[in-house]
């Protein structure tokens, strides 16, 4: 058996995973640290089902993880599809979320923002789903948490 070269274009491709990696949990981590919980937020009533303030990072930071390693998968793949689309503006909602809820204290606008991501999300895991189940399933979780997010969110904005 002779081993095998790598070609430019597989390289490149491998090049691409600290990038996607570090872009998305570094946006993501940024993100959160600017736009953390504060004064604001504690304040609120929030319903019974509101899990703690130190689960969140960790939560998020599995997910941008998967969703990173989506998006490297897809873009190398296949940049210009409706999936990587998907992909892109499931990334724009996500990060805008925080800020709108957070930093402009505008629960009822986060949760136009959050519906949509979630929305979104199914849109891409139906599209994935025969072709690239592992994509798909990856976005599962991803999907769970945004729901459960979605329901907080209004929860937030009918108690408040």
């Amino acid at each position: 058996m002779t081993p095998q070269a790598t070609s430019p274009a597989s390289a490149n491709r491998w090049l691409l995973l600290p990038v996607f990696l570090v872009a998305v949990v570094g946006i993501g981590f940024v993100i959160g640290m600017l736009t953390a919980p504060g004064a604001w937020y504690a304040a609120l009533t929030k319903p019974w089902f509101t899990p703690p303030n130190w689960l969140f990072g960790p939560v998020w930071a599995v997910l941008y993880v998967i969703i990173a390693l989506t998006g490297w998968h897809l873009f190398t793949a296949r940049p210009r599809s409706t999936e990587m689309r998907l992909w892109w503006v499931q990334m724009a909602l996500n990060f805008l979320w925080s800020p709108v809820f957070f930093a402009l204290h505008l629960p009822a606008l986060g949760l136009l923002v959050i519906a949509n991501l979630a929305l979104v999300l199914v849109f891409f895991i139906r599209r994935t789903w025969a072709a690239q189940r592992i994509v798909a399933l990856g976005f599962v979780p991803y999907l769970a948490w945004a729901s459960f997010a979605t329901l907080l969110n209004l929860a937030i904005v009918v108690l408040n």
